[in-house]
């Protein structure tokens, strides 16, 4: 049954952590808002003003993490948070940050979902509006082939099948609607990289943060033993190596399409951008943040625009 009224947090959660670009530490508190506030970021290092709405028009960048800015306020990599709230049911909540990227975590949405579901939430007394649409919406890039849509239904449920062409992960697909408990299906999914991307990624400033603790390594291509034992020391991993599945070997997947379930708990918290809660059903092939926005702002457009 889809809830009829809007619901925020019933106390304050604090996070502490690396950004997985910026590799710089944040503090992060979730508070509970008043109705109609919606997601709120507060940039509390910018002062008291500093606020800002994760709306798909404030998108500015797509390149492995989804970044919002209006004027000076920035926040990167809100993608995951924004995904724990909208599987979870969370209306209306402040989010105050005192620096640019939220806390990675361990790559997933874990820590946010075992807190919602342990404390529950707050029933407020204003009426949920969803966000509708009368036709079908779709984004395609012809170069990726990729492409996701919404489709009018009084349903709600999310889609998704990736395709990296990958022998280790396959075609996966992964499915979520409020029927299904998103916090043990979809919120423990974590991020995914492959292994001969990341010395790419460090070179070109990205995953700063990253390490095997909060990313599951593909070895699709199995890198010179020299860079290898390089990224070991990287990771501070000395003792890592390739299971005989194509991973590495520091972790177990929680379901053997996790990353699957990841690139749809991603898409999950992409659509929130739209605004609110989307009342449809939501498809996607190959999705990724690019392609996620793509769809969101058209979303924005054509809803502003009825």
């Amino acid at each position: 049954m889809i809830p009829q009224k809007q619901s925020t947090l019933v106390t304050e959660y604090h996070y502490e952590g690396k950004g997985l670009h910026t590799g710089k530490v944040s503090h992060m508190t979730l508070k509970p808002a008043p109705e109609n506030t919606g997601i709120l970021f507060h940039r509390t290092d910018l002062g008291e003003n500093a606020f800002i709405k994760p709306l798909a028009e404030y998108i500015t960048s797509t390149s492995r993490n989804t970044t919002i800015t209006d004027g000076k306020v920035s926040v990167l990599t809100l993608e995951h948070l924004m995904s724990a709230l909208t599987g979870m049911g969370v209306d209306n909540v402040l989010v105050e940050l005192d620096n640019a990227e939220v806390p990675i975590l361990d790559g997933s949405a874990r820590f946010y979902v075992d807190a919602l579901k342990r404390d529950g939430l707050r029933q407020q007394d204003a009426m949920r509006e969803y966000i509708t649409l009368d036709k079908e919406i779709m984004v395609t890039d012809e170069k990726s082939g990729s492409w996701v849509k919404i489709t009018p239904s009084e349903e709600v449920s999310y889609d998704a099948t990736i395709d990296f062409g990958s022998k280790v992960l396959g075609i996966q697909e992964a499915h979520w609607d409020p029927s299904l408990d998103y916090a043990t299906e979809i919120g423990y999914c974590r991020t995914f990289v492959f292994l001969h991307e990341v010395a790419y990624l460090f070179q070109n400033n990205l995953i700063k943060g990253g390490d095997v603790d909060n990313a599951i390594v593909i070895v699709e291509h199995p890198l010179p033993q020299d860079q290898f034992e390089k990224l070991k020391t990287v990771f501070n991993h000395p003792n890592i190596s390739v299971n005989e599945n194509g991973y590495l070997n520091n972790l177990e997947l929680h379901f053997p399409n996790e990353c699957g379930r990841h690139k749809l708990l991603d898409l999950i918290g992409d659509v929130r951008l739209c605004g609110g809660f989307i009342k449809g059903k939501v498809s996607a092939f190959k999705p990724g943040h690019s392609i996620n926005s793509m769809l969101t702002k058209a979303v924005r457009e054509y809803v502003q625009n009825k």
